[in-house]
């Protein structure tokens, strides 16, 4: 059975929910109010008898290297190892959204290019939109192929914070 260390921690943004595994890879990591969506999440990839959770402090001093980013370490969550479930397709997805430098944006269907499936822009919209590891895994850095701040499961307000956080949205 897997075992989750969890830790809440606040932001600029609200509450924020911090999941690993014993080995300090991060699982999840989800707004507060959206943590049925992470539950239920958790559940698809890892059935909900399958894992459980335990309250941590700072687990492999992950929650303190978030609030570092939001202190302005932008660096900080490109160091930070995840281990996620999801299929195949999902894993490539989220692997590639980790190569979008800080600071830039890319549309799906320039994503979808970059991972040699043209036209699947939309599959990789589904993909990106069920990233369990927020932030960490920038499923904000997409946009719309015009611009719009679109389909962020977290909000758009908050995609549009971490945007201008890290640069790319000025004021």
């Amino acid at each position: 059975m897997l075992t989750l260390l969890e830790d809440k921690i606040a932001t600029p943004l609200g509450p924020l929910w911090v999941l690993c595994d014993e080995t300090f890879h991060l699982r999840a990591v989800e707004w507060e109010e959206h943590s049925d969506r992470m539950v239920e999440l958790l559940n698809i990839h890892y059935r909900k008898e399958g894992y459980t959770r335990r309250p941590a402090t700072n687990p492999g001093g992950l929650s303190r290297k978030l609030l570092d980013y939001f202190e302005g370490d932008l660096a900080v969550i490109d160091t930070l190892p995840t281990a996620t479930a999801g299929t195949p397709f999902q894993r490539e997805v989220w692997k590639t959204l980790r190569e979008i430098p800080c600071g830039h944006v890319m549309h799906y269907g320039q994503l979808a290019e970059m991972l040699g499936r043209v036209g699947a822009a939309r599959a990789v919209g589904a993909a990106n939109g069920s990233n369990p590891v927020s932030i960490v895994v920038p499923c904000h850095r997409v946009i719309g192929r015009n611009g719009t701040l679109t389909g962020y499961a977290g909000g758009v307000q908050r995609k549009e914070w971490l945007l201008r956080h890290e640069g790319y949205l000025l004021l």
